[in-house]
């Protein structure tokens, strides 16, 4: 078949103009997050340099919303590890729990589909209503989980109500809400190519060897979407202390984003509240980075190149 030579200044020219239209389908991305993300961030950088209440006009103080919230705030060190605690418990079990439900169905099974929705839609019911249920089940007297436990001889636990068991009862929550990645993890296994699987089994490999040198490797990249997903949603936690807890008790449940809350709702700080966001957002960076850094250590490349 003959090739046909296109004169260079063509081939300058017609690269020239796929590269503006590139430019101008971009142009929307950029004034969305020009003026969505990093507009608002910067003004909230701003307002955190101030005392602001938004009652009276802001007054510059410099970085003493900082230093206050280092040295003398009695709640961030606890919202802190109360965060990191939460989103560790959450992240870990959303993650198995969410693989473990997606291989299941993704197996041929009678009414697959209804079991796929009866799974999804926790995710997109009000959080609000879902965590009020979970509460009657969590209740100290009557509720069905301390039923279960006078049942078998076991005495009650005040799921909510006791600083040792809430954060993993909110946990709990979080791990059945995680309807979104097991749609996600669906769809990744139904993308690992079934040639890998057929010739291992024709090579005697059982199940779970199956899975830890095929599906595994293969659902990498999908891992590392749903990990760093999660791990955002997670870290930004506010419904369940706003639904629940109040914070409490004590402050084994005053999460970083309700401590920003309170100060900026509740306590008219809005300034002290800007400069707690500036924290959430530089933990968040970090675990983000630490997550982008690390990735090329376990994610799989099908064509074996190195990241």
């Amino acid at each position: 078949m003959e090739t046909v030579n296109r004169p260079p200044g063509r081939r300058s020219r017609f690269s020239a103009g796929e590269e503006r239209v590139a430019y101008i389908c971009l142009i929307p991305a950029f004034l969305g997050l020009i003026f969505l993300t990093y507009l608002p961030l910067a003004g909230v950088l701003g307002i955190s340099l101030t005392n602001w209440t938004g009652l009276k006009n802001p007054e510059f103080v410099g970085f003493d919303n900082y230093i206050k919230l280092f040295t003398t705030d009695p709640y961030l060190k606890d919202s802190i590890l109360a965060t990191i605690y939460f989103a560790a418990l959450s992240v870990a079990g959303s993650m198995i729990y969410s693989l473990f439900i997606a291989m299941l169905l993704n197996r041929k099974i009678p009414a697959r589909g209804f079991f796929r929705a009866v799974f999804y839609v926790p995710f997109v019911l009000p959080a609000v209503a879902i965590y009020v249920g979970w509460s009657w089940l969590y209740e100290a007297n009557f509720g069905f989980f301390n039923f279960l436990l006078s049942e078998i001889g076991l005495n009650k636990i005040l799921f909510i109500a006791d600083s040792r068991y809430v954060v993993p009862s909110l946990s709990v929550i979080a791990v059945w809400l995680a309807g979104n990645l097991i749609v996600i993890f669906l769809a990744g296994l139904q993308n690992v190519p079934s040639v890998y699987h057929e010739a291992a089994e024709m090579d005697g490999a059982n199940g779970w060897t199956r899975f830890r040198h095929i599906t595994l490797p293969c659902m990498t990249p999908i891992i590392f979407y749903n990990l760093l997903l999660s791990l955002i949603a997670n870290l930004q936690v506010i419904t369940p202390a706003l639904a629940l807890t109040n914070g409490g008790p004590g402050n084994a449940s005053r999460f970083m984003t309700y401590l920003m809350y309170d100060q900026a709702f509740v306590n008219y700080k809005l300034g002290y509240a800007s400069a707690t966001t500036f924290i959430i957002f530089a933990i968040l960076a970090a675990f983000t980075v630490v997550l982008f850094k690390t990735s090329s250590l376990w994610i799989f490349s099908e064509g074996g190149d190195d990241k």
